[in-house]
């Protein structure tokens, strides 16, 4: 499996959730946001190995055991999308490769300061 098919196959869990999830008067939300993850994982899917985006999400860790984990942040950006107006899939993307950038930074260990 490709690295834009791992996406891919993320953003159509988190949609496949969305539909599966029973709200009283979300009023068309879950739906929305199912159909926007759904148009992110084919424009996902649809992405050059090579793209910008697909480097920087790798450089950050975010492909590991066969599967795509955009960590925490990400998790989130992604639970949150599709609820209110989105700029689109690119964007989407663009927010997962920033959080795991700010998630790997956090994990590089820092240098020691030299002893005088």
């Amino acid at each position: 499996m490709t690295r834009t098919e791992m996406i891919a196959d993320y953003l159509r869990a988190h949609a496949r959730r969305r539909i599966d999830r029973v709200d009283e008067g979300d009023c068309g939300r879950n739906a929305r946001a199912a159909v926007a993850l759904i148009d992110a994982a084919v424009y996902a899917a649809s992405l050059d190995l090579r793209a910008r985006v697909v480097r920087r999400l790798t450089a950050a860790g975010c492909f590991t055991d066969g599967r795509f984990d955009p960590g925490a942040e990400g998790e989130l950006i992604v639970r949150c999308y599709g609820t209110v107006r989105e700029a689109g899939p690119a964007r989407l993307l663009e927010a997962l490769a920033a959080s795991a950038e700010r998630a790997a930074a956090a994990r590089a260990p820092r240098p020691r300061p030299a002893s005088a």
